[in-house]
């Protein structure tokens, strides 16, 4: 039966694939094109109205209220719209996971507690069906992370306009995750308690103590490592992660409770790494404290109930404005397992009704997040000599009502909005006489 069940999966999978076998990466670009007449929301708080933007080899080379097409340039009439940075993904398995309950398309976790050398980038698939409907909401670049283990490996940064994953590099090996150890007990007992026997019960404090032990273990020899200039033999786990100590790559700590965060915050003071806290639920306990330690934090996902029954129940909607006002770096994720990262734009919008100005919001998905992933040299604001990505929406790219992203463009290339849902929604129409 279990058989019959994941081959049956697997033909869905296949025939899915079939509509979306037209919709392939975009050339190069290879004339100018001027955006004129919108109302441009830049990223770092600002808003232009009426304003036009000039792209030329993949970079936007003028934004201004004056800008002059140059010859054989393709104009963009943007009136009336408005033009966003590209949206950013700062913590997602898209590419690694393609259907979360078939496990055989799964390539997201490996065996193992130690596994620093783990890339997810080599394992990123980039005709996944999932990439395209975030396209279409503006998502034009993602941080591809791994999971399991105490060290997961290393996570890059992709832009998803694609051939394959060399194509899609846009930050190789960016940062180190570690996930950080539960300090909680959780209740005994269950349906399944009596098919166990009576097992002795194990302290929960003290196991997650013995697993951050292994954790600053591995740091301190690691880093004692990266200290001696000769070796004898190469040590590929601690080879992987010297950039930790070199600053080239961050620390990302994925935490939640503020006794995990506390635990994190000493890796800070004993090894001077730039830490990012990837989760962050009750960050806004110790913003201050986050602050004082330069620690970034990227709050996985709003949409959700508080972590304590004493919470007031739109705490996950309030922390990124607690953050904000603490003067802490934040930016905004979606990480459901159902929406896959489409709502990302969404769960901003929810963050600017309780305590943000819209900008702020935009901001937690754009140059924020490209801040902490350590691409906002090239991205995440609409700046002269940044890459150009950008998108161009009808209306609030927060807002689910009013969001229709018209184009999107990712290093200057105008890319496909089609995906498989947009197909199903006009196969259905057609049926229904409703075109």
């Amino acid at each position: 039966m279990k058989k019959i069940i994941v081959s049956i999966a697997f033909a869905s999978i296949i025939i899915a694939g079939k509509a979306q076998e037209t919709i392939y990466p975009s050339a190069k670009q290879t004339q100018p094109i001027l955006i004129t007449n919108g109302l441009v929301h830049v990223g770092n708080g600002q808003v232009l109205d009426k304003t036009s933007i000039l792209i030329h080899d993949g970079k936007i080379t003028q934004v201004g209220t004056s800008v002059t097409a140059p010859a054989g340039a393709q104009t963009i009439d943007a009136g009336g719209k408005h033009i966003y940075p590209g949206l950013i993904l700062t913590n997602s398995n898209l590419g690694l996971v393609e259907v979360n309950s078939v496990r055989a398309t799964n390539d997201v976790q490996e065996i193992g507690t130690l596994n620093p050398g783990i890339r997810s980038l080599v394992a990123y698939n980039t005709d996944s069906k999932v990439t395209n409907t975030l396209r279409s909401q503006g998502i034009l670049l993602a941080n591809i992370v791994p999971e399991g283990g105490a060290v997961s490996g290393s996570s890059s940064v992709v832009q998803l306009d694609a051939w394959n994953w060399e194509d899609a590099a846009y930050k190789i090996d960016n940062g180190i995750h570690i996930n950080m150890p539960s300090f909680l007990r959780r209740p005994a007992g269950g349906r399944f308690a009596r098919l166990g026997g009576d097992q002795p019960q194990v302290d929960p404090v003290k196991l997650a103590l013995e697993q951050v032990d292994q954790i600053k273990s591995f740091l301190q020899e690691a880093k004692a490592y990266a200290a001696e200039t000769n070796h004898a033999e190469t040590n590929l786990k601690f080879a992987v992660v010297k950039g930790l100590f070199n600053k080239s790559q961050k620390l990302f700590v994925h935490a939640n409770t503020v006794k995990q965060m506390l635990v994190a915050l000493d890796f800070v003071k004993t090894f001077g790494v730039d830490m990012v806290i990837v989760g962050g639920t009750d960050s806004w306990q110790i913003a201050d404290l986050l602050k004082q330690n330069n620690v970034a934090v990227i709050v996985s996902q709003p949409h959700n109930l508080p972590t304590l029954e004493d919470d007031d129940v739109d705490q996950p909607y309030k922390t990124p404005a607690m953050l904000q006002k603490a003067g802490v770096l934040y930016a905004i994720n979606d990480e459901d397992g159902q929406t896959r990262g489409r709502n990302l734009g969404y769960n901003a919008g929810t963050a600017a009704t309780y305590g943000l100005t819209k900008e702020q919001a935009l901001q937690a998905i754009t140059l924020n997040a490209a801040k902490i992933l350590g691409i906002a040299d090239k991205t995440g604001s609409i700046e002269a000599g940044k890459d150009a990505n950008l998108v161009i929406s009808t209306g609030d790219i927060l807002d689910m009502r009013t969001s229709i992203v018209t184009d999107a463009f990712i290093q200057g290339r105008k890319i496909v909005l089609d995906n498989k849902q947009k197909q199903l929604y006009e196969r259905y129409k057609y049926k229904y006489n409703l075109k």
